[in-house]
């Protein structure tokens, strides 16, 4: 039984985030009033962003995000998807869409369903929590980035990637 235990455990995977990029693509559309990785010490880091509106309500967002691998530069790995947001955030029925959303939404004020009248926040998001939800993910050990695209309308208004290394 042990054994059974010890081999589970070395399954599991442990990230540290590395670096956070942050980019508008339409300032007059968007703009971030801060986006940062933190590092309190060396195993406690975190990620906050404030991501400011000008046009308001959004009623219609789309997010491509793709998982990539760092092998002479950043080749997909896992995951090149786009969603409709709004369409998901109304009803969630995709499981790596809830998977991925899971990730943010107790950290962030993108609970909600459209309209979006607000600037968008993501706070203190550190890699505790996010290797709390990941744990049960093996991943092989390597440098590795969560690219995301965002747009409003069908038009790419900001790229949020983040930057991880699994030891």
């Amino acid at each position: 039984m042990r054994s059974q235990i010890f081999s589970l455990k070395n399954a599991f995977s442990y990230i540290e985030f590395s670096n956070v990029v942050c980019t508008s693509l339409d300032k007059e559309f968007t703009d971030f009033d801060y986006c940062y990785l933190k590092a309190i010490n060396r195993s406690y880091k975190y990620i906050s962003v404030k991501v400011k509106l000008y046009v308001l309500p959004i009623t219609n967002v789309t997010v491509r995000y793709a998982l990539l691998k760092k092998a002479n530069g950043y080749k997909p790995f896992l995951y090149n998807k786009t969603i409709n947001a709004c369409s998901f955030l109304k009803n969630r029925k995709h499981p790596v869409h809830i998977f991925m959303h899971d990730l943010i939404k107790e950290r962030s004020n993108m609970n909600h369903t459209c309209p979006f009248d607000h600037d968008l926040i993501i706070d203190k998001l550190d890699s505790q929590y996010f290797n709390d939800k990941l744990m049960l993910l093996p991943f092989p050990p390597g440098e590795y980035a969560i690219f995301t695209t965002w747009s409003a309308y069908n038009i790419p208004r900001a790229n949020f990637n983040v930057y991880v290394r699994v030891p």
